[in-house]
């Protein structure tokens, strides 16, 4: 099913409401948990990232996703969704003049799990591979939705009361979407795919415990070829290599947000050695911890919602 663009005016309002409730550059946090703004206001270069499950919707700007050898665009047509906690690397298309402005939702796989058996019974049969992330076309109605979404974020009433059903429509809206039958079939983790997914969930959650291959590849019911394999297939790496990069990009959150030292950092993400923790961050980063923190302090910092006076609604 073809759906009209957003016109310029929906565009227009979005990046209004951003800008009212994402004043300073970095992540925001929204009056509803699992829905952040982000801006930037400068150009920044590829740079290793890590997105949880989640869309990403951005109405002004342009980034570029980068997972082995493809390229992903968001940006006022394109919206990013990932299935799976993913690290790559992403280049951004900001300026002073015109900031970089998204919304990003991230993805209940409860809340989520029960929307696909929904839409699957109603959907095209056909089978679709599942994909850990994909870039596809914003389409005027997931537009007014976010709209929506913005605009009960600026009210604590309207964020507690309306907020969880926006959020909900939304995700219908995207598993309706030109690609939504291979998110769809992401999210309800059957097969090879799932059977990966659940683990990349795992080692998400679990990234400061000790963890072992083969006994990932046993919790998959995988030979460890087959884990290997399959493994690769969905991250774009090998086991050990995700590990060391959620720890990693983990540790520098948590250097630039709760203002740790890299030792502590360390410390806290599960590695016993900080003359490896160093040389492991300056591998993936090109810089050390504490040059990285200082670079991208404002890039990733986290701020609480900010204060916006109730005006009338935009229409």
């Amino acid at each position: 099913m073809l759906h009209a663009q957003p016109d310029l005016s929906r565009q227009a309002e979005m990046a209004e409401l951003i800008l009212q409730l994402a004043p300073q550059e970095g992540h925001t946090r929204s009056l509803l948990d699992g829905v952040r703004l982000m801006r930037a206001d400068h150009p920044l270069g590829r740079t290793p990232v890590l997105y949880e499950p989640s869309i990403v919707i951005v109405c002004q700007g342009h980034k570029r996703g980068y997972l082995a050898n493809r390229v992903y665009h968001y940006d006022p047509q394109h919206y990013l969704v990932l299935s799976v906690p993913l690290p790559f690397s992403t280049e951004t298309d900001a300026s002073p003049d015109e900031p970089l402005l998204a919304v990003s939702v991230r993805l209940d796989m409860t809340a989520v799990a029960d929307l696909v058996i929904e839409v699957d019974q109603q959907a095209s049969a056909a089978s679709t591979a599942p994909a850990g992330i994909v870039s596809t076309p914003l389409d005027a109605t997931l537009a007014d939705t976010t709209v929506r979404l913005l605009r009960a974020l600026r009210s604590p009433l309207e964020a507690r009361v309306l907020g969880p059903a926006i959020v909900r429509e939304l995700c219908f809206r995207v598993l309706l979407g030109e690609q939504g039958g291979a998110i769809r079939a992401a999210l309800a983790s059957h097969g090879n795919f799932g059977r990966i997914a659940r683990v990349l969930r795992r080692i998400h959650t679990d990234y400061a415990q000790p963890l072992d291959v083969a006994a990932l590849a046993g919790e998959a019911g995988l030979s460890v070829p087959a884990f290997h394999a399959h493994f690769k297939t969905v991250a774009a790496t090998s086991p050990i290599q995700y590990i060391k990069s959620v720890r990693l990009h983990q540790a520098r959150l948590m250097m630039i947000r709760d203002h740790l030292t890299a030792a502590g950092a360390a410390v806290r993400v599960g590695y016993e050695s900080p003359s490896q923790f160093n040389r492991e961050f300056k591998r993936l980063f090109g810089r050390s911890p504490g040059e990285e923190a200082r670079e991208m302090r404002s890039a990733f910092a986290l701020m609480e919602p900010a204060q916006v006076a109730e005006a009338a609604a935009m229409h």
